[in-house]
């Protein structure tokens, strides 16, 4: 029998959700780096004008691209973070002595996403 079955058994529980979350994140880069196709071929198929249809081009800009790309790199780097975490937390679980708790991670990632997600909406607001 492993000593700690619980703590062990929550701490991968825990990695778990970590990696669905990465994985989300990761796909909500992808959907919003293709969002400029999407949108580029509705105008296309709309049959707007030369004039409009660069009007739309510029008004996308690169910003969808370059904030796919942030979500997909949050996304694999909490996937490292996760693991490195993971690990960590099942030698501490082991130790006999006594830690304390660290939110540090928990933090960064929040307002990473925080700031990424107020930008997009600015984006999808102002532009």
């Amino acid at each position: 029998m492993i000593r700690g079955y619980g703590d062990h058994a929550a701490n991968e529980r825990t990695f778990l959700a970590w990696l669905r979350t990465s994985i989300a994140v990761i796909a909500f880069g992808f959907v919003v780096e293709k969002f400029k196709l999407f949108a580029l071929t509705l105008v296309s198929a709309a049959s707007l004008d030369a004039g409009n249809q660069a009007l739309v081009e510029r008004k996308l800009g690169s910003f969808p691209e370059g904030a796919g790309r942030a979500f997909t790199a949050v996304g694999i780097v909490t996937i490292l973070l996760a693991t490195i975490r993971f690990v960590r937390t099942g030698w501490l679980l082991d130790d006999q002595a006594i830690h304390a708790p660290s939110i540090l991670p928990d933090l960064i990632f929040s307002v990473t996403l925080a700031v990424l997600l107020v930008g997009l909406s600015a984006y999808l607001v102002i532009g």
